[in-house]
């Protein structure tokens, strides 16, 4: 039986990129030279970026606050294999990273100590070798500059969204239907995740999603992947493409890694605004600094209706997706048996605060850990964490669908 896909299929709806070019991967025709390129401190505590490009691009620099951070996108500038040490030789820069952030474009991101306010930036192609040299300087920010901070506007050149029409909610599965599981798998492209021993969270769980797509249609489920490559989803974008997939249900996919301290085993989450313990709050923490990392601006802050009206429609939800929780530990803990001291915790994900559609978020082990590590790259225990899930999603579907017959007489 076929998965549905749906990342390219809705590529336009979270891209904001409107035919079939969006869902393009970048051509690699352009690529930085970052021998060529420098990091200088300016007087007055600003930084001067250098870079060096094998021909000119569209591109669009802006500053983000807290932290701060200096962005620029480019079309069509391949970052793979290229180390970004080179820009971070100033003490004004902490870190730098690039990668694809959507198809067609890439992301660089410099981590700044303090806030800083562009103050230029310009391309210029040498005439005579066809290159281009992007120079970007920045100056310090006082208070007022810095309010300014945060993604420019909408262009055509990035690309707006068409209206998307609105369909009628869909209706609880009465077990008339296949079920509709929306699997997430967590992190991608610019953000890797956690990584340990060479191997990413973000390519271990692709693969495992990918797997467990295919375990679920085998078994008469309607998977349906977020991401079906290496690349950067927006967190809230994941919950608007399961939503616009009329998803029954969200699966997403992580495993962790600790600094400090030692755990072992996979544990399920539901969403809470008061965590379990302090190292679940923590946990949070960091997957949702994972959008900032990838500099996003997170600083819009909830309409206070709009979270009324969600909390109450969680009202529903809600115990539906602690149920699923359940179902998922007893089926994980049935088919691989080893799971964390206490398997089923809350938190307040971001990806998880869809208020229509049930959702738990599966640590499927620590990359911390090294027998959880073999057990993650181990294709035998991935089937059968695969069949636990499955086990489970079954269950859980069998008796969602006879409360959603009780609850229509």
């Amino acid at each position: 039986m076929a998965i549905s896909l749906v990342f390219r299929a809705l590529a336009a709806l979270w891209l904001g990129v409107a035919g079939p070019a969006a869902a393009e991967p970048l051509s690699a025709l352009v690529r930085p030279d970052l021998a060529a390129s420098a990091l200088d401190d300016l007087p007055g505590g600003g930084v001067a970026l250098r870079l060096d490009l094998s021909q000119p691009v569209p591109y669009r620099v802006f500053t983000l606050e807290a932290p701060p951070r200096l962005v620029v996108d480019f079309r069509e500038v391949d970052w793979r294999g290229i180390s970004t040490a080179a820009l971070t030789g100033s003490d004004r820069v902490r870190a730098a990273r690039a990668g694809t952030i959507r198809p067609g474009w890439s992301r660089l991101v410099l981590d700044l100590a303090a806030p800083m306010a562009l103050s230029s930036a310009e391309m210029p192609r040498d005439p005579v070798s066809g290159r281009a040299r992007l120079t970007v300087q920045l100056g310090p920010a006082d208070r007022a500059r810095a309010a300014l901070a945060g993604p420019p506007a909408q262009t055509a050149l990035w690309g707006l969204p068409a209206p998307e029409p609105l369909p009628p909610p869909p209706r609880r599965n009465d077990g008339s239907r296949p079920l509709r599981v929306v699997i997430d798998p967590g992190h991608g492209g610019i953000d890797p995740g956690a990584e340990r021993a060479g191997i990413s969270e973000a390519s271990l769980m692709l693969s495992f999603g990918k797997e467990l797509a295919e375990a679920l249609a085998r078994a008469g489920f309607d998977p349906v992947l977020t991401r079906a490559e290496d690349v950067f989803v927006p967190l809230e974008t994941r919950i608007d493409i399961a939503r616009a997939a009329r998803a029954d249900l969200f699966l997403s996919l992580h495993a962790d890694a600790l600094a400090d301290g030692y755990a072992s085993g996979a544990t399920v989450y539901t969403l809470s605004d008061t965590a379990t313990d302090r190292a679940s709050a923590q946990l949070a923490e960091r997957h949702d600094r994972d959008a900032l990392l990838a500099g996003v601006d997170l600083s819009d802050k909830d309409d206070v209706i709009a979270g009324v009206l969600m909390d109450l429609a969680r009202t529903d939800t809600q115990p539906r997706s602690e149920r699923l929780a359940e179902a998922i530990v007893a089926g994980l803990g049935a088919h691989v048996g080893q799971l964390y001291k206490t398997p089923h915790m809350s938190a307040a994900f971001s990806v998880l605060k869809a208020p229509d559609i049930p959702s738990v978020l599966i640590e499927m082990g620590f990359l911390s850990s090294r027998d959880d590590r073999e057990n993650l790259t181990s294709p035998d225990w991935r089937a059968r964490a695969a069949a636990g899930i499955v086990e489970a999603l079954r269950a859980w579907a069998e008796t969602d669908a006879a409360e959603a017959a009780l609850l229509r007489r």
